[in-house]
């Protein structure tokens, strides 16, 4: 009870200096800490967010992706030494032909992102010339990127990158035969018990989904249903419950979803980024004094800001979701002063 109400002291001050709306969770041990929700799902019908609201996360689905293509491992339909030629017949004209599912899973594959932050950095500008509501396959994204060139050679180095995780969601659906969302809700989300979670259209949104809002400079607002594809995929877009997350964490660390081998591949690091955190398989991974401090995983849309973590040593679990474009990453510092 006494970490509950410092936690709610410090979440209190936090919404107080930038207004938050979403839900925070966080476990230590399978107890429940502390269960949060604020701010609005629908601000126009004042429909306010609540533990089970489901909310957007970004490219904290990319781990979804990577657990889809570790289990393919697992099977021996793929390794992670597979070329990208190997498993797909699309046309990369371009693209170096050595390139490895383990290095798209490690952004060190060098293919162009069509996301590129050297060239843009406001996401909307993608939809300029194609329009938003005509994303609705992975393969509607390859025109983005596929006749470009490769950034740097294949293993090169860290750079973070949408496009590889277009590829690998394509290389499930052609190694499974399956449309990748249908797997990812069958072989993940049904298999962790995720059962509010999924990929859904902005055109068919369930009941207690949050919309996403942008906020202006002169303190209006508009919703982000222009802005981003209008389903998501393999490198983001799907929409989960707080409570759904944790039960990832859970299915991961008692081997539900991969076995041991596969699970400890996944939580390896494998390259560092230039800011010094390390990457495994569609997760991050933060180091103190050499030792795993946590895995993590973000993501950030206009309209949508999430974190989710996992600490092993302390055995805490948590997530932050939020149905705005900040908010998520000061929220989460917060929790980790007062219990970590």
């Amino acid at each position: 009870m006494e970490k509950n109400n410092r936690l709610m002291t410090r979440i209190d001050a936090i919404n107080k200096e930038i207004p938050f709306s979403g839900t925070i969770l966080v476990k230590e041990r399978g107890e429940l800490l502390v269960e949060a929700s604020l701010g609005y799902a629908n601000r126009a019908e004042q429909l306010v967010n609540q533990a089970g609201t489901r909310y957007g996360i970004a490219s904290g689905c990319k781990l979804f992706t990577a657990i889809a293509v570790c289990q393919l491992v697992e099977t021996g339909r793929i390794s992670f030494d597979t070329r990208i030629r190997e498993c797909l017949d699309i046309e990369l004209p371009n693209f170096d032909e050595q390139i490895t599912i383990h290095q798209l899973l490690t952004h060190t594959s060098g293919v162009p992102d069509y996301f590129d932050e050297e060239v843009m950095n406001d996401f909307e500008e993608l939809w300029i010339d194609r329009p938003m509501y005509h994303m609705r396959r992975l393969q509607d994204f390859l025109p983005l990127f596929q006749q470009e060139g490769m950034k740097f050679t294949p293993g090169e180095r860290f750079q973070y990158n949408n496009s590889g995780y277009i590829l690998l969601g394509l290389i499930v659906e052609k190694v499974s035969g399956r449309e990748f969302t249908e797997y990812v809700h069958t072989e993940i989300f049904n298999k962790a018990g995720m059962l509010d979670s999924g990929y859904f259209t902005f055109d068919a949104l369930p009941g207690q989904t949050a919309l996403g809002y942008i906020d202006q400079e002169d303190g209006s607002w508009r919703t982000n249903i222009y802005s981003l594809p209008v389903k998501g995929g393999s490198d983001g877009g799907a929409y989960v419950t707080a409570n759904d997350m944790l039960k990832l964490w859970d299915a991961l660390c008692n081997h539900e979803l991969l076995n041991e081998s596969l699970t400890n591949q996944l939580f390896t690091p494998h390259a560092e980024s230039e800011e010094g955190d390390y990457y495994g398989y569609g997760v991050w991974i933060e180091k103190k004094n050499e030792s795993i401090f946590k895995y993590h995983v973000m993501g950030y849309d206009p309209g949508v800001c999430f974190h989710s973590a996992y600490y092993p040593a302390s055995e805490i679990k948590l997530a932050v979701c939020a149905n705005i474009s900040k908010g998520a990453f000061h929220m989460m510092k917060e929790i980790e002063e007062e219990l970590i």
